[in-house]
C-alpha cells in the first residue's frame, strides 16, 4: 500500500489547535488522535473532508469533565493516508476506530458523531455497548438504498467533476452560514498539500450506499435497525441550515432511537455545525452528561 504522510510543519501554529499529537500504529499505518482531560471517555469522530481540527472549540470545554479522544480517520488529519481510493471502505475505517477503543481502553464513552462519524460511531455503540454509555449525534444518519438529499447528490457530483483537484478549507468556507476566517480555511486544507494526499476525501462519497447492492448497505442496515432498541441516553442535536442533515431528519432520528429525547436544533449554523457553534455545543454536551 503506497501512503503519503502529511509533513509536520504543515500543522504548526493552526488557530485553536494546539493539542498534542499522539499516534497508533495499526497494521503498519500511523493513526493520530488528540487526547486531553481525565475521566469517563469522549470520543469525538469527525466527518467528510474534516478531521480532529473540527472539533478544536469544543476539546477545552469537554476536556474540564472527561478525557476526550478525538482521532482524524486513515486518509485524514495526521493520519497517514493511503494513496489510492480503493484504499478505503467503509469496513477499513469502521476497523481502526473499533481498535483505537480496544487500544486506549475506552469504556463507559460517550460517542459523539457528525457526517460520516455516524455510520462509523452508532456501528461502535451497536457492536460493542460494552464499550458506550451515551451517544450524541450531531447531522448525520446511517441507511442505505437512497442518497441523504438531493443536495447531497449534489456534492458527489462535484466531487467526482474536481478529483484531486477538490480544496478542503473552501469546501467547507462555502457550507457555512457565517463567514470563516482565511487562517481556519488553511487549517481545513493543512493535511492535504498534494494530489495524493486527497484520495480518503474522494473515496468518503462513494462508499455511501445509494444503491442496495453496495457493499456497505447491509451493514448499514444492521446498525440503523440496532439503533431502534437503543435504550441508552441519546442527544440528536442538529443545526437549522444544514440542506443535507436538515431538522426534519433530526425528528426523525429522535424518533426512531428509544434512548432519544425530542431533537434539539441549534440555530445559525449549517453542516459543520462544530465550526459554527462548537462553545455551545460542547456546553450542551456537559449539560447532558450531567443530567445522564
Amino acid at each position: 500500500m503506497d501512503v503519503y504522510r502529511t509533513p509536520d510543519e504543515r500543522f504548526e501554529a493552526l488557530p485553536g489547535y494546539g493539542f498534542a499529537p499522539r499516534y497508533l500504529e495499526q497494521a503498519g499505518l500511523r493513526l493520530h488522535y488528540v487526547d486531553e482531560g481525565r475521566g469517563d471517555p469522549i470520543l469525538l469522530l469527525h466527518g467528510e473532508p474534516t478531521w480532529s481540527f473540527l472539533y478544536r472549540k469544543m476539546i477545552p470545554t469537554l476536556a474540564r469533565v472527561g478525557r476526550v479522544v478525538a482521532p482524524d480517520y486513515f486518509g485524514f488529519g495526521r493520519s497517514d493516508k493511503p494513496t489510492r481510493i480503493e484504499d478505503y471502505s467503509y469496513d477499513f475505517h469502521y476497523g481502526s476506530i473499533e481498535r483505537l477503543a480496544e487500544e486506549l481502553d475506552l469504556w463507559n464513552a460517550t460517542v459523539v458523531v457528525q457526517d460520516w462519524g455516524g455510520p462509523i460511531g452508532l456501528r461502535l455503540a451497536v457492536e460493542h455497548p460494552e464499550r458506550v454509555a451515551r451517544l450524541v449525534i450531531l447531522n448525520t444518519g446511517v441507511g442505505a438504498g437512497r442518497a441523504p438529499s438531493e443536495e447531497w447528490l449534489r456534492f458527489r457530483a462535484f466531487v467526482r467533476r474536481v478529483g484531486p483537484e477538490i480544496v478542503p478549507g473552501q469546501l467547507i468556507r462555502v457550507t457555512c452560514v457565517n463567514d470563516l476566517a482565511d487562517t481556519v480555511v488553511e487549517g481545513y486544507n493543512a493535511p492535504f498539500p498534494t494530489p495524493e494526499s486527497k484520495a480518503g476525501v474522494l473515496a468518503f462519497p462513494e462508499l455511501v450506499p445509494t444503491e442496495l447492492d453496495h457493499p456497505s448497505a447491509p451493514t448499514m442496515l444492521e446498525v440503523r435497525d440496532a439503533l431502534t432498541r437503543w435504550e441508552k441516553p441519546a442527544l440528536v442535536l442538529f443545526s437549522d441550515s444544514d440542506p443535507i442533515f436538515t431538522p426534519r431528519a433530526a425528528e426523525r432520528m429522535a424518533a426512531a432511537i428509544p434512548g432519544a429525547g425530542p431533537a434539539e436544533i441549534v440555530a445559525g449554523a449549517g453542516h459543520f455545525l462544530q465550526e459554527e457553534r462548537g462553545e455551545e455545543i460542547a456546553a450542551r454536551i456537559v449539560r447532558f452528561l450531567a443530567e445522564t
